[in-house]
């Protein structure tokens, strides 16, 4: 949807919902519209980050209580619009007020640049970007989100000013293989497998296995949830061989977690993936299932997400006093939103929502889309690498960075 389209429509997505990093299965249930919680801005803490198991609970849900869940299925997979049935010039006001008003608590951080980097002299940015949505389109087959090599360049070049990490629901192999920049740091499954520097900071006591990445640095391998693994590997075994009968069905390993694509099933089999999904899961207690844009998400029950991630990173860089840090994350999907809550704590955090229709968000800022994402972060290159007088000019909007 965009101002110009014809059809009026109204977002109603449901708002996020977080439980550590999952999500208890009433709340992919829940279906109500809330207002966003208002996080104060406060330093992150030296204290080391805990790892806390959930609760073990079952899956299953009564069969009554499906038409709910369809509907939170709908609902994130993209964003569920709501029709006005009209092409009435009141109908596209309408429209264009909605977006107006959500623009007017998530403004562009395009035209908002100058005021993320207003507060960033002699302090570290510290970037973290989600991959698909981001970085990459989002497109019918997972297996094809490539991203340009346009973005790669422009991602290169801004690991080259500043640490720069890659978070997403993908593995962190498989996340690699589509950015194939050896210069980052990345964490897959949702932040549960991290790959991070091996600098160490006072106070941080959370232990991982050093290594060497590719280019022969020392790194941490962090898996919080390595012990989950061999279910989950039976779990994906058995969720392929339930769905596979399902035309457009598909179900992809993340090692910690596993992903079951929707986007090519016909809606009217929603019910029957769900059933199906369901089925596999009641007998797995120690796991929860998510829902994302047009996937459902199998992660094991403890409290980590993408926002523990965001602290582990800044912590192993050495950036515990977050005064001295601007933490930027760019992410698209509701798995963002932990770690939106995550650097607005910080006192210069930023964070930005990827999104080209109004949705409930933590998020400050917004980006309509990948191409948008990519202009934001030549920006930032161009702000480090040119000097004061260029500085002054991008803070002042005076530059035409076209």
């Amino acid at each position: 949807m965009t101002l110009r389209s014809k059809r009026s429509a109204v977002c109603a997505e449901s708002p996020t919902s977080s439980c550590g990093s999952t999500l208890s299965l009433s709340s992919i249930l829940s279906t109500s519209p809330a207002k966003a919680s208002v996080v104060s801005a406060s330093s992150v803490s030296s204290k080391p980050i805990p790892i806390v198991a959930q609760k073990k609970h079952s899956t299953y849900v009564e069969k009554g209580q499906f038409h709910t869940w369809i509907g939170a299925m709908r609902a994130q997979s993209p964003p569920h619009i709501l029709s006005l049935h009209s092409d009435t010039p009141d109908a596209f006001d309408l429209e264009t007020a909605v977006h107006k008003s959500w623009l007017e608590r998530h403004p562009s951080a395009l035209s908002s640049f100058h005021k993320v980097i207003k507060n960033a002299h002699k302090k570290q940015i510290v970037v973290f970007l989600d991959y698909d949505g981001t970085l990459s389109p989002i497109v019918e087959d997972p297996e094809r989100a490539f991203m340009s090599t346009e973005m790669r360049a422009t991602v290169k070049d801004l690991a080259s000013c500043f640490p720069t990490a890659v978070i997403s629901g993908r593995s962190r192999s498989k996340v690699f293989d589509f950015v194939q920049l050896t210069e980052l740091y990345y964490a897959g499954s949702h932040g549960m497998d991290i790959m991070g520097p091996a600098k160490s900071s006072d106070g941080f006591r959370v232990k991982g296995t050093k290594s060497r990445d590719k280019r022969g640095n020392d790194v941490v391998k962090f898996q919080p949830a390595s012990e989950y693994l061999p279910v989950i590997n039976k779990v994906c075994n058995a969720l392929i061989e339930s769905t596979k009968s399902i035309k457009g069905a598909s179900v992809e390993h993340n090692k910690f977690c596993v992903t079951v694509h929707f986007r090519r099933v016909n809606e009217e089999y929603w019910e029957v993936l769900a059933e199906r999904v369901q089925n596999v899961l009641k007998d797995y207690p120690t796991l929860t299932l998510t829902h994302g844009r047009k996937v459902l998400e199998v992660r094991p029950c403890i409290s980590w997400d993408k926002g523990k991630a965001v602290e582990f990173l800044l912590k192993s860089l050495g950036y515990k006093d977050t005064g001295d840090v601007i933490p930027l994350y760019i992410g698209d999907d509701k798995t963002d939103e932990d770690a939106f809550k995550m650097v607005n704590r910080a006192k210069h955090g930023c964070s930005i929502l990827v999104s080209s229709v109004p949705k409930p968000s933590d998020a400050k800022l917004s980006l309509q889309d990948p191409s948008e994402v990519m202009e934001f972060l030549r920006r930032l290159v161009r702000w480090k690498k040119w000097g004061l007088e260029s500085r002054n000019s991008i803070q002042m909007g005076v530059y035409d960075f076209k």
